[in-house]
């Protein structure tokens, strides 16, 4: 197997125009991340048609060449090998494409450089928040009863798990800090500083803030009075995502613009320090503020659209999703999906991708079926399997999209599926895993609509991925 890694690295260096035409590589879970020199020296048919390969398209400046978990790692060493390149980072590659974009694209680079390396935190306080409702759901397991109610011994394990499901949450603006400083060049530990700044206990919390506003059971603002001058509201902004991301962005600006300024000798003592003070002010006083009113007028504005036209709104989304999955932008969701969680209590966005998922891999496995090759077979089912659990990549760019008619009907069962949910009012409490398991992360009572949401993506992909085969059989006999 080891000859095989080697040539496909032989073959993928050659189709993307030689060595010399590679600035940098790295590699993710299941693709090669590749800056090229000049893209028009690829040869995308023949890279194609690799047997390793499963597919490859240029995003955000970055050329990615989809080989599998597991394999693309040896196929990467292998390219190392071959072209005598540093192994580099994801970030690395990204910084170098990122060159080549333009500002929206850039923008959604940022979203992605963000939330990827944390959304393994957000997806386990997802799962844990799902088993969480589990147990406390009532009708789910005995009529009128929850699990606590019918074995109160549960109760100490349901506390466990909801504090740990709560935990990333809120201090959700301290992970974001953390990331988002390290990404715009700053220092990542005073980005975890200035998110948990912004959830500290004496600040009101971020949940209670409606109530206070309102006024409502005569509860009042709290502000800080600086010096009779002006007041900065004394409010938390537990699971927002805009405030910790402008502030972190502008704490990163104000950390580099003082270490240039500031003698070596005293860095450490000046700089830190009036970083944060300065950013501290500004966060609470004015990013927060301001940002929330942004973050809120723009859940509110998706809820709208979803209130107003459920079906045209389901129905775009459905079918857009995977679209938006290969030009990247599909990162910009993971905010979305937080802010409404932050605001409303539950997402109804999340749910219709984890479906999406659902149906590439439905897809694909018809495809299994289809295929007369065994290595069509092979990549077909194991492709399903990868997208049945939130993976998307291998189904979408190896199977469907290179056959073109089963990324038609996955779209199309996709589609059909959100509308479903959709006008059922299905929501997330949290994100957790895409695909089959993704029923966890549910809230019991949307559950069995989400069921039968989960069926139409599986049937209706697998169906039509059969219809259009056997039109495009006909089509060419004829």
């Amino acid at each position: 197997m080891g000859k095989n890694y080697r040539e496909t690295a032989e073959q993928v260096i050659e189709y993307l125009g030689g060595k010399d035409n590679i600035e940098q590589a790295a590699h993710c879970v299941t693709r090669l991340r590749i800056a090229l020199k000049d893209e028009s020296q690829i040869q995308l048919e023949q890279l194609q048609s690799v047997s390793l390969v499963k597919g490859a398209f240029m995003n955000a400046g970055v050329f990615q060449v989809v080989i599998g978990p597991v394999e693309v790692e040896r196929v990467y060493a292998e390219l190392i090998a071959l072209t005598q390149m540093k192994s580099a980072t994801v970030a690395d590659v990204k910084e170098m494409g990122s060159k080549k974009l333009n500002p929206l694209q850039k923008l959604v680079k940022i979203f992605s450089d963000v939330f990827m390396p944390i959304l393994p935190a957000i997806i386990t306080a997802g799962l844990l928040m799902g088993l969480n409702n589990l147990i406390g759901a009532k009708d789910l397991f005995f009529a009128g009863k929850n699990l606590l109610e019918v074995y109160p011994n549960l109760q100490g394990v349901w506390d466990l798990i909801n504090m740990m499901a709560n935990t990333s949450f809120v201090f959700l603006p301290a992970l974001v800090g953390w990331s988002a400083t390290k990404r715009f060049g700053g220092s990542e530990i005073l980005g975890i500083v200035l998110g948990l700044l912004l959830v500290h206990p004496d600040l009101l919390n971020a949940w209670n803030y409606g109530q206070a506003a309102a006024g409502l059971d005569g509860a009042k603002l709290p502000y800080f009075d600086i010096l009779g001058w002006f007041s900065i509201e004394k409010v938390g902004y537990q699971g927002q995502i805009l405030p910790i991301l402008v502030a972190a962005y502008v704490l990163s600006k104000v950390e580099l613009w003082l270490k240039k300024r500031v003698p070596s000798a005293i860095q450490l003592l000046v700089v830190p320090i009036t970083s944060i003070v300065v950013t501290g002010v500004l966060a609470l006083g004015i990013i927060g503020p301001v940002t929330r009113h942004i973050g809120n007028l723009l859940a509110d504005g998706i809820v709208y659209v979803f209130d107003f036209a459920p079906v045209l709104g389901a129905l775009l989304f459905g079918a857009l999703y995977a679209p938006l999955v290969i030009t990247g932008m599909h990162h910009m969701f993971i905010a979305i999906d937080l802010q409404l969680i932050t605001q409303n209590g539950g997402t109804f966005i999340w749910p219709m991708i984890a479906l999406s998922n659902i149906a590439q891999g439905s897809a694909a496995l018809a495809m299994f079926w289809i295929a007369k090759k065994q290595n069509d077979k092979s990549m077909a089912s194991t492709s399903a399997l990868s997208a049945y659990f939130g993976i998307t990549e291998p189904a979408m760019f190896g199977v469907n999209l290179s056959n073109k008619y089963p990324f038609y009907a996955a779209i199309i069962g996709s589609a059909t599926a959100a509308i479903f949910i959709t006008l059922n009012d299905v929501l997330a409490p949290a994100i957790g895993v895409g695909g089959l398991p993704a029923f966890i992360s549910i809230m019991p009572q949307s559950m069995a609509s989400f069921f039968v949401g989960m069926v139409i993506a599986v049937v209706i992909p697998v169906v039509m991925t059969f219809v259009l085969s056997r039109s495009k059989r006909l089509n060419n006999k004829a």
